[in-house]
């Protein structure tokens, strides 16, 4: 059976993964647990917590009898690589122009 893979825009385009993102920065949680915050099915949470997972955002532990959801760097790595990018981008347009401007107002 052929995995689907998302990117990780893809995977945080939905809000109710982005809420679970969120909900698992406080704790880990059950799927039961997750699903009491949600007006959908506990399958179709699962559904969300199977993407996260493949996507590397979370990762699952059992503990007894109940699997946990953990947050997970490797998914966010991919977003923050993007700003980053992004980031140093718009630096170097700014450095640019602070030099355009230092240089006419040196010029009057």
């Amino acid at each position: 059976m052929a995995t689907q893979t998302f990117d990780a825009f893809q995977v945080i385009a939905d809000p109710s993964r982005r809420q679970i993102l969120q909900l698992l920065s406080k704790d880990s949680l059950t799927i039961n647990s997750l699903a009491e915050n949600f007006e959908m099915s506990r399958p179709a949470v699962s559904k969300h917590v199977k993407i996260l997972y493949g996507a590397g955002f979370i990762s699952i532990q059992n503990i007894g009898r109940e699997r946990y959801c953990i947050l997970k760097q490797d998914g966010f790595n991919e977003l923050q690589e993007w700003i980053d990018y992004f980031d140093k981008f718009w630096l170097s347009k700014l450095k640019k122009l602070e030099t355009l401007l230092s240089k006419k107002a040196s010029e009057k």
